[in-house]
Formats: C-alpha cells, structure tokens, sequence
C-alpha cells in the first residue's frame, strides 16, 4: 500500500496539482499560464533531483564490475518514477502549452480540442519525442533486454537529470523579473556546464568506463558493442546535442544585450519573458 501511494503516479501529478492550487494564493497577479509553467517546472526539479540521487547511488555501488554489479533502486526507480514521471510530464508540458495561448486569447484555445493537442506535438516535437523515446526504449531494455547487467550505465543515465533544476530556475527566475540578477547569470553559467558534462561529456565516459573494462582503447569501443547499442546512444544523445548549441546561442544573445544601452537591456528582458 505504502509503495503504491510514494510511487510516481500519484506523487508527481500530486504535487503539480498541489503547487496550482498554492501558487496562485502567493503570487496573486500571475496568470494561468504562469502557474502550471512554475508548477511544472517545480515536479520537474523534484524529480530530476530524486533521479541524481538515485543516479549517485547506483553508480557509486557498482564501480567494482560496472557490468555485474546490481543494486535494487536501478529498476524500482525506472518503474515507480520514471516512467510515471514522464508519462505525467507530457500531460503537463501540453498544459503549459495550452494556458500559454489561452491567456493570449487565441481563437484555437478557448478549449481543449485535437487541434490544440496537434498544435502542441508540432511545436515540442522534439521533446515528445524524448519522452516516448525513453518511455518506449528506456524501459524495455530496463527491464527484459539487458540481462540484469549494467546498472552502472543506468545509473550513469540518470545522472543526466541535474542539470533540469539549473534549467527549471532560469524559467522562474524570468518568470519573477529577475533575469538581470546576478543569480540568472550565474545560474546561466551552471546550466551551460552541468548540460554539457552530465548529458553530452557522459556518453564518452561511459563508454571509456565500458572500454576499460574489458581493456578495449576509447576509439575502438563502439566496434565492441552491437549496433543496437550505438544506435540507442546516438539517439539520446542528438538531441542533447541540439539542445546545448541552443542554450549556447540563447546565453550568447543574452551576454550581447548585457553589453548593449540600457534601453536595449529592459527590450531583451522582456523579449525574454515573453518567450
């Protein structure tokens, strides 16, 4: 019973409800739109910080023999929170979606249609993408298709969650009016690194961990692994990639406009809040 009311199904839309209900009574001039995105950037960094912790635990217990070794919260976690977590998440990025026009006063947004729900796929088809790709192949090889062998490269995936709470407190910190503080650049400079070592430098990693191993050199470790393999890793890790050269551009423009008179600065802010 315990583990069915702590399990992610209940735990991650009960918190975004939760926060929708309690945001609104603090921050009483924000709109609908700005409520279900903070609130959905709030599960987000609760999440990503449960899936490190998890991450630090399963890769620091199976650094011995990172193909044998085995510890229970690598598939416990993928089963009660992960793929609850972004099953949910979905649900709730096609919320942000909806209230971020609704509140503009789009004729296709008075109410919830298949036209809004197309609208939504169009416009973060990458990032639906992601999910059904990790709830599709994440999960299965999880759970039927790895032999009980590689924790540690499971571990070493979720890791890849940190930096989701340095994204997510960009998003709100903007959505405060405090994206001239020193706490956004800062933060800026913290998504920028924990992106590129936790979900672009990590591959590489693992596989110079697979490498050694089984004493095969870095360059020749892709020929050591079925293709299915490769091909499941350059799958993740493309998008990742894309996405870095856009937060690099994105922390680029913002460092011009920083440099630029002040009347450019308050239109970069809020172009910036717009978006």
């Amino acid at each position: 019973m315990w583990q069915v009311l702590a399990c992610g199904a209940v735990v991650f839309p009960g918190l975004f409800f939760a926060f929708r209900k309690v945001l609104p009574a603090v921050f009483k001039h924000w709109t609908d739109a700005d409520v279900v995105l903070v609130s959905e950037r709030l599960v987000s960094s609760i999440h990503a910080l449960m899936a490190t912790t998890a991450g630090v635990v399963i890769v620091s217990s199976c650094r011995g023999n990172i193909i044998y070794d085995r510890h229970w919260l690598t598939t416990y976690f993928v089963i009660w929170y992960g793929v609850p977590y972004m099953t949910y998440d979905i649900f709730a990025m096609y919320l942000s979606h909806y209230y971020r026009y609704h509140v503009k006063g789009h004729e296709d947004y008075k109410q919830h249609s298949l036209r809004t729900v197309n609208s939504f796929v169009r416009r973060e088809f990458l990032l639906v993408l992601h999910h059904i790709a990790l709830l599709t192949i994440l999960l299965p090889i999880t759970l039927f298709f790895r032999k009980d062998q590689g924790d540690f490269f499971i571990g070493c995936l979720f890791l890849t969650e940190l930096s989701t709470p340095f994204v997510s407190l960009g998003k709100i910190l903007i959505q405060l009016s405090l994206q001239d503080c020193w706490l956004h650049k800062a933060n800026g400079g913290m998504v920028l690194v924990t992106f590129f070592v936790c979900r672009i430098a990590l591959f590489p990693f693992m596989y110079w961990m697979y490498g050694r191993h089984y004493a095969v050199p870095l360059y020749a470790v892709p020929f050591h692994l079925p293709l299915a393999t490769n091909l499941g890793s350059s799958c993740i890790l493309a998008p990742q990639v894309y996405w870095f050269v856009l937060l690099c551009r994105k922390g680029y423009r913002l460092y011009r406009r920083s440099r630029g008179p002040p009347d450019a600065i308050d239109a970069a802010a809020a172009g910036s809040k717009e978006d």
